[in-house]
């Protein structure tokens, strides 16, 4: 498969969020555009209403001969696991996906102004390779060396790597942040009866349309614990049957 082939078979918005990276950090490393206007900054976004810093920020990595290893790293994944979430979890409901990706960017410009985190990327990518680990839990993914282990551990070996070597907490915010939203949008509602915090707005359903048909379930949600409504023994209705139930 050649390159241009392989780049148009990416899922709608993972593209667009591997065009915006590489875009963006090349423009920059390349002096097309200044890095000291893209960087998260906490005063000069609440302070000077720089808002544009909470986009840039999303998308620019600051290359250089130290990090360009580390921001191929960060495109694999996004060529991986966000594209894998992306085509099998949501791929009758792109809006969703969309829904998700900005949750996920709310709350990494919220932990990095927290830990004055300036770009964030790394807990972009680690916030989404998460959810996808957490609804494949049991798949054996490979890493370095030939290690293979469980999905689950995937986000953790990663931020480990990025403390230890970089003594950076951005993947554990990135872990957070990719539970939190877990939690509320399978967790929550599925697992323990709660209340739907996760509803993908309108304007965006209409935006990014839904698919009707096919087939999705790569990863597939937490099949709920909650305990059934109880009926009362005079109901009119009967017991019926669940749906999806032999």
């Amino acid at each position: 498969m050649d390159a241009g082939t392989w780049y148009k078979s990416l899922p709608r918005f993972t593209r667009y969020w591997l065009t915006a990276t590489v875009g963006l950090s090349l423009l920059c490393r390349f002096g097309l555009l200044p890095m000291e206007y893209t960087y998260l900054s906490r005063e000069l976004v609440l302070t000077r209403l720089q808002l544009w810093r909470c986009i840039t920020s999303l998308f620019v990595f600051p290359l250089s001969g130290a990090t360009g290893f580390h921001f191929l790293i960060n495109c694999y994944f996004i060529t991986q696991y966000s594209a894998r979430l992306e085509k099998d979890q949501y791929a009758r409901s792109p809006s969703d996906y969309m829904y998700l990706l900005i949750i996920t960017a709310v709350l990494a410009n919220l932990g990095g102004m927290l830990f004055n985190v300036y770009f964030l990327m790394d807990m972009l990518v680690v916030a989404i390779t998460y959810i996808w680990c957490q609804l494949n839990k049991e798949v054996i993914v490979s890493f370095w060396f030939g290690s293979r282990f469980k999905a689950m551990y995937l986000p953790w070996v990663l931020a480990g790597i990025e403390l230890v070597f970089h003594g950076s907490l951005a993947s554990l915010v990135g872990i957070f942040n990719g539970h939190v939203y877990y939690f509320l949008k399978f967790q929550y509602p599925q697992e323990l009866g709660g209340n739907a915090f996760l509803e993908t707005p309108e304007f965006l359903k209409r935006f990014a349309p839904g698919v009707s048909g096919g087939i999705s379930g790569f990863g597939v949600p937490p099949e709920s614990r909650a305990p059934p409504p109880r009926q009362s023994a005079n109901s009119a209705w009967g017991r019926g049957m669940a749906l999806g139930r032999n």
